[in-house]
């Protein structure tokens, strides 16, 4: 008895506590929403929480090389919210710098029959999750009068209306920025590189002539990233020569042979033999195509030890860094532009379409990861990573999807899927753990066994060419990314 009058005032004590808990639960107020932001000073380019002269010095500093501040920087100079950095940012981030108090700026202004922004305008939360887009410039740049792009004044006089008005925007923004790194890295381009530049300046101009203007913007992003990120210096003859390799390879793949091929007017062995010239001619290599035995050699105790490595570099990448990864792919201009540009279905046969968009991941996987290139590679294969063929027995909806194919447009078209990324990252990668040239004979190894085991039809031989070609990109990128430049 006495046991059961001590439960029951203790229920008695427990019944209050419990009411005021539920009252403070369901009365005083929570976080529900799990989002921080920072307040931005648009203008503050010091961070300083003012508007004076040291901000109109850094501002002159960033009109000189736009491209040199970080994009956080360059964010705050877009004043009037437009995406551009334009004569009107510049006009009223003068004002502040001069002025100061944005009340009596704007007071001053519509006396005056001028528009002015309200003071709270200068202001912005961003939340942590938002990606920070660099402006795209679109006032007149003096490097627009040593440029090699000839054609630069043209794009700034003639921007047009709507589409075609920001597409010119961009064209000369990239332009400038082309410009800028070009001036800076000309004399130290050894011979090969120099010619190679010219080639692409050559062939901005005839997109130009020709009215491609989207063209004309990839093409110089590819030459603004060329500039920014590559070089032969220290790197092996065998990566400046296997360029021109996938390049022959592409013209194999257009050429008249080719076509009288896929109808059956030649055997596969004539574009073998055609494929094992170019290695000979290109790189020094002889190599039976038709001979080569599959690359796995499961007993070579050397291949489980570097599959370590790469997994512990795929294991790298945390959960903050996808997110940065994901937030670039999803709303990077740059990137957006570079992944549009798609054919329709097996329309894009010389991968046309593909280089680019990799060379801007892998880039921004290079920063993530501290410039490290293991890392880099390790957080792609992770993002667009293709299950092992035994799991493909197992039913696709209990598999987990790959980051890439949830979260962000893959390069390339419809067909190639996460495949030509996935060739792209791996042969580079590869050719970090072995070498370029070793990279490049496993990759003929890989491809030429799927090419007899799917048949040795002409499909068949297409995709050898064209995964070739993929490994080829990645091999040349990853190795000729240079940490330095990336960092500068």
């Amino acid at each position: 008895m006495l046991k059961y009058l001590k439960l029951r005032h203790l229920l008695y004590l427990l019944l209050p506590a419990a009411g005021a808990a539920a009252a403070v639960y369901y009365t005083l107020p929570v976080n529900r929403v799990n989002m921080r932001s920072g307040l931005v000073m648009l203008g503050d380019l010091n961070s300083d929480n003012k508007w004076d002269s040291k901000d109109g010095d850094l501002l002159a500093a960033l009109l000189e090389d736009p491209f040199s501040a970080p994009p956080e920087t360059a964010f705050k100079t877009d004043v009037n919210h437009d995406g551009l950095l334009d004569a009107e940012d510049i006009a009223l981030l003068k004002a502040l710098y001069a002025g100061g108090d944005p009340y009596e700026l704007r007071a001053a202004a519509l006396k005056a029959g001028r528009a002015f922004p309200y003071p709270r305008e200068f202001f912005r939360y961003v939340p942590g999750s938002e990606y920070v887009q660099r402006p795209v410039l679109a006032l007149r740049h003096k490097a627009e009068d040593g440029t090699p792009l000839k054609f630069l004044r043209a794009v700034r006089e003639r921007a047009g209306d709507g589409y075609a008005r920001r597409l010119r925007h961009e064209i000369y923004s990239e332009g400038i920025r082309f410009s800028i790194a070009y001036a800076r890295r000309k004399a130290e381009l050894n011979p090969v590189e120099a010619r190679y530049a010219g080639d692409k300046i050559s062939r901005c101009a005839a997109l130009w002539a020709a009215g491609r203007d989207y063209d004309l913007l990839l093409e110089l992003m590819g030459l603004t990233e060329d500039a920014e990120t590559l070089t032969m210096a220290g790197q092996p003859p065998f990566v400046a020569k296997v360029i021109y390799f996938r390049d022959h390879l592409r013209a194999l793949l257009e050429s008249a042979d080719y076509k009288k091929y896929q109808a059956g007017g030649l055997p596969p062995e004539e574009i073998l033999g055609r494929m094992q010239a170019l290695l000979k001619e290109d790189l020094g290599l002889e190599i039976d195509l038709a001979e080569l035995k599959s690359p796995r050699n499961f007993l070579d105790l050397r291949n489980y030890l570097e599959r370590a490595r790469w997994q512990y570099y795929k294991s790298s990448a945390s959960r903050r860094d996808f997110r940065k990864f994901l937030l670039f792919a999803q709303y990077d201009r740059r990137y957006l532009r570079a992944a549009a540009r798609t054919t329709r279905k097996h329309g894009d046969a010389p991968l046309e379409n593909h280089n680019l968009p990799m060379i801007l991941l892998f880039r921004e996987a290079m920063a993530i990861k501290g410039c490290s290139k293991l890392a880099a590679v390790g957080m792609i294969d992770e993002a667009v990573r293709i299950p092992f063929s035994w799991v493909k027995v197992i039913p696709r909806e209990k598999l987990p999807s790959s980051v890439a194919l949830e979260n962000f447009l893959l390069p390339g078209n419809k067909e190639d899927g996460s495949d030509k990324s996935r060739h792209w990252n791996v042969f580079g990668g590869v050719s970090l753990y072995k070498s370029p040239e070793e990279s490049l004979r496993l990759a003929l190894a890989r491809e030429s066994a799927d090419f007899r085991n799917e048949g040795r039809t002409p499909a068949a031989m297409t995709e050898f060419i064209r995964d070739t070609m993929a490994n080829i990109n990645g091999i040349y990128y990853v190795v000729s990314m240079n940490p330095a430049l990336l960092a500068r």
